[in-house]
């Protein structure tokens, strides 16, 4: 190929992937744009084989890594697939490294000159450092998310000032890489390792409750790790796609740190996790709460004229969507009006909740985001929690709460709730939810999969 027409292709796949991104926004039109993803990296990688004379130990690769991908995805549960998210970032995040650590030795293979330009350099530098922090910390993630690691904040006296020291140091070996003027291995395989190590630091301290956000921050990280080595490498294709996927990342943590009332910062700084925790899980007296059984809970749901669903992780966890759809059609079938809450943070990634209910073909239309539905709570006769806690927890509006301020599903409002939890424990946060002792609220314990089957026999 020309270069015009390789600049071309990659247009022309940027464009795809543009496309992909503006499908994704909806339900309706997210398989499609999955698709134009998948067009546009195709055209991507052919484009590539065709100017590389390496293309057979690629596609050799390719083969590889594509086979251990589709084993993982098909044998993955839908309750692992923040983890999956989280471990796909580290690979984005550690390529990145790699390519800069290629560059680096063998600068004529990449077509730059032998003696790396100040340009180079700093692309390099910000592609790798990027790249490591966003491995480490995934795999941090991918370890708490999994529950190989404990999901509470994990922290020591003087942790940000060791961070930040280690982040000047590590700017420092940067700078003497990049005034060097030859190639400087000290330097780069320092500063290398110090961003392994502060990635780990960074993300150590986040407490379970704050994951959504840390899995869009380092999906954020691995675009701008994309984009730096495609700026050293110039590959517009890598420019253009790094930074869609960098923006669209920040622009997600945004939204997310938004519906948590959570600054940006004190999240990446580990704020929230200094906070909660057991020790505000309770003050120590004993509350009284009101138990029911599933039978109870179709009757009730049965003879009323609306339902809200305000499904959790405990949906997840106990693999309960598919019988979720069928309770809310044999409430529909019974008149009732039968509708999803979602909240942006329930689960433990973005759209968690979305993908559960898409996957039992839950029709579109029932399935509100919260600014939507949170109005109709006070009009509604019953809402059914299933396996949520700190999204719906009234503690949201109380001055002095560790989650003050934080938007809520106001399930609080209802006429009557009724709670699917295994037992009394606190949420992801660490918290207490006083929705569970009001008078209008009954509690049923079990699993949320069996309690939904026996409330659809009830039915």
């Amino acid at each position: 190929m020309s270069a015009n027409t390789v600049a071309l292709a990659y247009l022309i796949a940027s464009v795809f992937f543009i496309l992909a991104l503006k499908g994704l926004s909806s339900p309706l039109s997210a398989r499609r744009g999955n698709m134009f993803g998948i067009i546009g990296m195709v055209i991507a990688v052919i484009t590539t084989l065709t100017i590389t004379r390496n293309w057979a130990l690629i596609i050799v690769c390719i083969a590889l890594g594509g086979a251990i991908g589709a084993v993982v995805a098909r044998r993955v549960q839908m309750t692992a697939m923040p983890e999956l998210v989280a471990f796909m970032h580290s690979l984005v995040g550690l390529a990145a490294v790699f390519i800069a650590i290629a560059a680096v030795n063998n600068p004529a293979s990449f077509g730059l000159p032998e003696i790396l330009p100040m340009g180079s350099k700093l692309e390099l530098f910000l592609g790798t450092f990027i790249g490591a922090m966003t491995w480490s910390g995934s795999v941090i993630a991918f370890l708490k998310l999994s529950g190989r690691m404990s999901g509470a904040p994990i922290t020591f006296n003087g942790q940000h000032r060791v961070n930040l020291v280690m982040a000047i140091v590590m700017v420092g070996f940067g700078l003497w890489f990049f005034f060097s003027a030859t190639t400087n291995w000290t330097a780069f395989a320092t500063m290398t390792a110090i961003a392994f190590v502060l990635g780990f630091l960074i993300i150590i301290p986040i407490g379970g409750a704050d994951m959504p956000v840390v899995i869009s921050m380092l999906n954020s990280y691995s675009g701008w790790a994309a984009a730096g080595i495609g700026f050293s490498l110039g590959n517009p294709m890598l420019i253009i796609a790094g930074s869609l996927v960098g923006s669209s990342g920040a622009i997600l943590s945004y939204i997310m740190c938004k519906a948590m009332n959570r600054p940006f910062l004190s999240v990446i700084l580990g704020g929230f996790g200094s906070e909660g925790g057991a020790a505000v899980a309770g003050d120590g007296t004993q509350k009284t709460y009101r138990s029911g059984s599933a039978d109870d809970a179709a009757f009730i749901m049965g003879n009323a004229d609306s339902v809200i669903i305000v499904p959790g992780y405990g949906l997840a966890v106990a693999r309960a969507q598919h019988a979720v759809k069928e309770l809310a059609e044999m409430l529909h079938k019974k008149g009732v009006n039968v509708r999803f809450a979602i909240h942006p943070v329930a689960g433990r990634m973005p759209g968690h909740m979305n993908v559960l209910l898409a996957e039992a073909e839950i029709p579109y239309e029932q399935v509100l985001e919260m600014d939507e539905i949170n109005s109709d709570f006070s009009n509604t006769d019953v809402v059914l929690v299933l396996g949520a806690n700190d999204v719906v927890n009234p503690a949201a509006n109380v001055p002095g709460s560790p989650i003050y301020g934080m938007p809520i599903l106001d399930a609080h409002k209802a006429r009557t709730v009724m709670v699917v939890k295994r037992s009394m424990a606190a949420g992801y946060a660490g918290l207490d939810n006083d929705l569970f002792y009001m008078d209008k609220t009954m509690m049923i314990f079990g699993d949320a999969k069996k309690v939904v089957e026996d409330m659809v026999k009830a039915l």
